[in-house]
């Protein structure tokens, strides 16, 4: 067995290094350097506010930043920590622990690696976007409710974790305004602001922490709180692997939260690759992707990083500074790597409204409002679920979100298909070709005591309901003879296989004799496997409804 095509797993770095030239290496080298310059205040940031040290967010940048671009099957992905896990990782470690949190890491990493291996990456994309736009808004709300106490000097120390008693914290404590802090907060808020408009190439985030730090460190009398300050001073040792207990008690306790950060991490990182691809013409190998997404998740916890994905606004900064391969993503983690290692004293001076300032951007960016504005005009169902993943995100938390806006819905599309999917009754007359674009249509004369029933859509459990409703309350005198027309019906599930067996025993118990037409292959293999055809009689499944209705006319008369 060749296990090689039997998974889908190349990852476009071999595949960019055949045909690399020193010409493409110049404009990754750029790409590499400009990426890993915008991705310190955000690894820094994310890192902060996911309730772990601006050192672990540097070190899941640079080992899953790696990871991704070396293993990945997006040729410009740019892997990291986002502000998406922002919310789940600080439940995770305020119920469970920092072991917890490696854990669930890594449990979602092998559940990554898993969709990758059975091919899935495609069945990703399908997850309704309303669901995608109301638990990306819920995070974006969720981020910025947590800088509230940062960035205008509070001085909360223990504050709430879940939404609505925080904002209670919050205005209750509102009198504690350090109006210094929200001065820092505010000229910090103001340069990520004006910055891109002076130019895009300028990353606007990092320009702001390095002019209000210098400020801060240089004018006599001012001092807000420092991430020194915070946390103490920064290690600039790589943290040695460590490992971690499992067993069936903690991996039953925390798959949600596994589970959640796996499709989290999938549905960003390709819908990430889908906008990259769109830009540079290439073409993402999903699976591919997965895998390696997986792989990095499977490796940061040993090094106590944090869930790792493709960072849609450091993509587009790679591909806007000339990125085109992997190999700008590798040195982007290398240029990280240097940074921790040369710099970290630097990043003590970084006050921690700067940081809030950053993170309030983020959470802007995040929020779409204009997608959610004109999602406002679509059918009622995706705002209903956009609705219900927004506040079930902001009030509680992601993976209830998740779980319950994925039921939703499958539900609301369910009903749309069954409202979509009709059932039709005839007698008298009949046109062959009714429903087509054909000029000519054949006319059958349907007799006496037959019946014809037509489902047009899918034969599942929903419209099997539906249909054997029809059935038990139709009014008037029996048929002889029931004519199922089935040319329209793409598939058929198992319900629906118990209800048509069960109408057709219920009938013969009547006299009622049952034929089906038009009936599709993969429909008539479905129905020979579950013996239909030896319960109906083999010659009583028609190809035609010419056919059909010719048998039925012909039991009719002799009954």
């Amino acid at each position: 067995m060749n296990f090689y095509s039997k998974v889908d797993f190349r990852p476009k770095l071999f595949s960019s290094l055949r045909n690399y030239s020193s010409e493409k290496f110049r404009a990754d080298l750029v790409a590499g350097i400009v990426v890993g310059i915008v991705a310190l205040p955000l690894a820094i940031a994310f890192g902060i506010a996911s309730g772990v040290s601006p050192t672990i967010g540097l070190i899941t940048a640079i080992i899953g930043g790696f990871l991704v671009s070396a293993l990945g099957g997006c040729t410009v992905q740019i892997g990291g920590p986002t502000g998406a896990f922002i919310v789940i990782i600080y439940n995770i470690i305020a119920t469970y622990g920092l072991e917890g949190l490696a854990i669930a890491t890594f449990m979602a990493g092998v559940i990554l690696v898993a969709l990758g291996f059975f091919k899935l990456g495609t069945i990703i994309k399908f997850i309704p976007y309303p669901i995608v736009v109301g638990f990306t808004a819920g995070i974006a709300l969720t981020i910025f409710s947590t800088q509230i106490n940062d960035f205008f000097g509070l001085g909360l120390r223990n504050v709430p974790s879940e939404f609505i008693p925080k904002w209670i914290a919050y205005i209750t404590n509102f009198g504690n305004i350090d109006l210094t802090t929200l001065c820092v907060g505010l000229v910090s808020l103001a340069i990520i602001i004006v910055t891109p408009k002076i130019s895009r190439r300028l990353p606007g985030a990092l320009i702001a922490i390095i002019l209000v730090t210098l400020a801060v460190a240089l004018i006599p009398g001012l001092h807000v709180e420092t991430i020194g300050d915070r946390f103490g001073s920064l290690s600039t040792d790589i943290p040695e692997p460590h490992s971690f207990t499992l067993d069936m008690a903690t991996i039953n306790l925390l798959l949600p939260s596994a589970f959640t950060i796996a499709i989290l991490g999938a549905i960003e990182s390709l819908l990430s690759s889908t906008v990259a691809d769109g830009v540079t013409g290439t073409h993402t190998r999903t699976n591919t992707e997965l895998i390696g997404q997986g792989i990095a998740n499977m490796a940061v916890p040993f090094f106590g990083g944090i869930p790792v994905t493709g960072a849609i606004a450091r993509t587009m900064t790679n591909i806007s500074n000339g990125g085109r391969t992997p190999v700008a993503g590798v040195i982007h983690a290398v240029v990280l790597l240097l940074i921790f290692l040369f710099l970290m004293p630097l990043i003590n001076l970084i006050p921690m409204a700067c940081l809030a300032a950053v993170l309030i951007v983020v959470s802007y960016n995040m929020s779409g409002w204009r997608t959610i504005r004109s999602i406002f005009s679509n059918p009622k169902s995706d705002i209903t679920v956009l609705a219900v993943t927004f506040f079930l995100t902001v009030i509680f938390d992601l993976t209830i979100a998740i779980e319950i806006g994925l039921i939703l819905a499958v539900i609301l599309f369910l009903r749309r298909v069954m409202e979509n999917t009709e059932i039709k009754a005839y007698s008298g007359q009949l046109e062959v070709d009714e429903d087509t674009e054909l000029s000519r249509h054949e006319v059958l004369d349907i007799h006496p005591g037959v019946e014809v029933y037509e489902i047009n859509g899918p034969f599942f459990f929903g419209v099997a309901t539906k249909f054997d409703e029809l059935m038990r309350t139709t009014i008037g005198e029996k048929p002889k003879v029931r004519i199922i027309r089935m040319r329209k019906v793409p598939f058929i599930d198992s319900t629906a296989i118990h209800n048509l067996e069960t109408l057709i025993t219920s009938s013969r118990q009547e006299g009622i004799h049952v034929v089906l037409s038009g009936v599709k292959e993969n429909v008539r293999e479905s129905l020979m496997h579950a013996g239909i055809d030896r319960i109906i009689g083999a010659d009583h499944i028609c190809p035609h409804i010419s056919v059909a209705v010719e048998m039925a006319n012909r039991i009719a008369s002799q009954s």
